[in-house]
């Protein structure tokens, strides 16, 4: 486990020559290396209780809001708590709310946040005022 938090930790950290990974990137780019680098078992425990969709990760929801995944859901690896914050349709902020995805909407897939002008995701996870 020792290992694969290893792993996990420096390609998701900021570096002084690159930049950490998403986190839902870092999980698929370990999903590749997996095999004969970790030890199947314990990889598929920590991707359990990562989530296919890990806390951090910016999504995109079918009814076309974006947020950040806040919690996870013990029903399912497909079904977080997610902070919605944008509109893609308006393409404008929206009041931030919190969707639990074990009841309504789905996500429909990982955003790159700087393509919409979003830099420092942290800021949107806490608090209720709009962003600016």
């Amino acid at each position: 486990m020792g290992a694969v938090c290893d792993v996990y930790d420096a390609i998701t950290s900021d570096r002084p020559y690159k930049a950490g990974w998403d986190p839902a990137e870092a999980l698929r780019k370990m999903v590749e290396w997996s095999k004969g680098h970790f030890d199947e078992t314990v990889f598929q425990a920590f991707v359990k209780s990562m989530g296919i969709y890990p806390i951090g990760s910016f999504v995109r929801l079918e009814s076309g809001r974006l947020g950040v995944v806040i919690e996870q859901s013990s029903k399912s690896l497909l079904t977080p708590k997610v902070k919605v914050f944008f509109s893609s349709k308006s393409q404008a902020y929206i009041k931030p709310e919190i969707v639990d995805l074990n009841h309504r909407d789905k996500i429909a897939g990982r955003e790159d946040a700087a393509k919409w002008g979003i830099k420092n995701l942290a800021q949107y996870w806490a608090g209720d005022a709009i962003p600016k």
